[in-house]
């Protein structure tokens, strides 16, 4: 089997009949969406391929996002609790200017590249040379409706 980065390069070149093909090859007993477009199989795909390679999505988070689409079905709107608290050992990973940079949250701060910070803050500083409030940065605030 071919490296991972190659199998997703190779997916840009498929056709949409072959991109179904390996939809279902990847999703034994699931049923194919009618109506996908090639570039949502694509993502798809490579999802399933790095989840297989990589390990998917831990069990409690799975069960939370299952908790929300049943939330969402039923009720057709979902409420998600604003009161997030960053556990030690989870990872934050921001895409900026082409570049990927990944925090550790430890019991007290931030691990990134080989030193502590005390806040994301100063961090998203770093990154970026600018001000940046750390939470809106790293994606766990977003800006208030006007």
């Amino acid at each position: 089997m071919p490296p991972i980065n190659k199998q997703l390069a190779g997916l840009a070149t498929m056709s949409p009949a072959r991109l179904r093909a390996e939809w279902r090859r990847l999703h034994r007993g699931q049923t194919l969406t009618a109506g996908l477009t090639s570039s949502q199989l694509i993502r798809s795909i490579a999802w399933r391929l790095q989840e297989k390679m990589l390990g998917g999505l831990p069990a409690p988070r799975v069960r939370e996002l299952d908790r929300l689409a049943d939330q969402l079905h039923r009720d057709g709107e979902l409420q998600i609790a604003s009161d997030q608290s960053l556990k030690a050992g989870s990872q934050l990973v921001r895409h900026w200017h082409g570049s990927v940079h990944t925090v550790t949250v430890l019991d007290q701060g931030f691990e990134f590249e080989g030193q502590h910070y005390s806040s994301l803050t100063q961090i998203a500083r770093h990154i970026t040379g600018a001000a940046w409030s750390g939470p809106r940065f790293f994606g766990l605030k977003n800006r208030r409706n006007r």
